[in-house]
C-alpha cells in the first residue's frame, strides 16, 4: 500500500510545469518542444498580458523575455515578486539585451538566471534543469517553502498526500484515476487539456485506452464531486478543464 501511494505522489509531484513568455512564436514552438521531450508540461503565452490571465502560481518556473509590448518582462518580474502567490517560482530571462547592467538589473529583481540571445536549445534546457535542481532541494531543506499538498476549490478539498476527496467536509470515494484525473484538471484550472494531454498523464502506463475511457470517468466525476461537478467543462472538439 505505500509502494502504491508513493507511486501516485511521485506521478503529481513528478511533472514540472514551465511558462514561456516571448513575442517569438517559432521560438516558443522550438522551447516547447524539446522542454515537453524532457518531460516537462509546458505553456506558451505570447505576450506579459497573455501570461498574467493565466494560473501562475501552478507553474514551477517561467522563462521570460524582456523585450515585449505594453508590459515588459522587467515589469512583469516585478508583479511577480511582490505577490505572495507568485513571489518564490523562479524566473529565467531569455533576453538580447546583453549588457552587463541588464544582467545585474535583471538578477537584482530576483531571477534566477539570465540567458542572452541568441542561444541553443541545449543551453535554455540545461539553465531549466539547473534552477529546477536548487529550488527543488531549498523545498526540501526548508518545510515553510514546500508546495501545498492540499488542492482547494470552495468546499471541494484533495488530499494529495493521503489520496483522500472531500466535499463540504464529507469524505467521497474515488478511484486512483478519478483521483488522478481530478488532480491533473484542478492543477490546470482555467485551461482546457485536449484528450491527448489527459491520457499522456494518467494512463500513460496503458498500452491502448480508448477516448471513451475519458469521458467515463469524467461522467462519474462529476457525479461523485455533488454541486463541484458543473466546474468540470466540456469543449467540444478540443477537450476538458476546471472552470475558474
Amino acid at each position: 500500500m505505500c509502494n502504491f501511494v508513493s507511486q501516485i505522489y511521485f506521478w503529481y509531484m513528478a511533472v514540472d510545469r514551465i511558462l514561456i513568455v516571448d513575442d517569438e512564436e517559432t521560438l516558443c514552438e522550438v522551447l516547447k518542444l524539446n522542454l515537453e521531450n524532457e518531460g516537462y508540461d509546458v505553456d506558451i503565452a505570447l505576450s506579459a498580458e497573455e501570461a498574467l490571465t493565466y494560473n501562475l502560481q501552478t507553474y514551477s518556473l517561467i522563462l521570460l523575455d524582456i523585450m515585449m509590448g505594453d508590459i515588459s518582462g522587467i515589469k512583469m518580474a516585478k508583479m511577480l515578486k511582490s505577490d505572495i502567490a507568485t513571489a518564490d517560482i523562479p524566473i529565467i530571462f531569455c533576453t538580447a539585451r546583453d549588457s552587463e547592467d541588464d544582467m545585474v538589473m535583471g538578477l537584482n529583481l530576483g531571477a534566477d538566471d539570465y540567458i542572452m540571445k541568441p542561444y541553443t536549445v541545449r543551453n535554455v534546457v540545461a539553465r531549466v534543469k539547473s534552477v529546477l535542481r536548487r529550488t527543488a532541494s531549498h523545498k526540501v531543506g526548508n518545510v515553510s517553502a514546500e508546495k501545498p499538498n492540499r488542492l482547494v476549490v470552495e468546499g471541494l478539498c484533495l488530499d494529495l498526500e493521503f489520496k483522500r476527496c472531500t466535499v463540504d467536509g464529507e469524505e467521497v470515494k474515488l478511484a486512483r484515476k478519478e483521483f488522478e484525473l481530478l488532480t491533473y484538471l484542478i492543477s490546470h484550472r482555467g485551461k482546457i487539456l485536449s484528450r491527448e494531454q489527459i491520457l499522456s498523464h494518467i494512463w500513460s502506463d496503458e498500452v491502448v485506452v480508448l477516448d471513451r475511457t475519458i469521458d467515463v470517468n469524467i461522467t462519474r466525476l462529476r457525479s461523485k464531486i455533488g454541486a463541484y461537478g458543473s466546474y468540470i467543462v466540456t469543449r467540444s472538439g478540443f477537450g476538458y478543464g476546471f472552470r475558474d
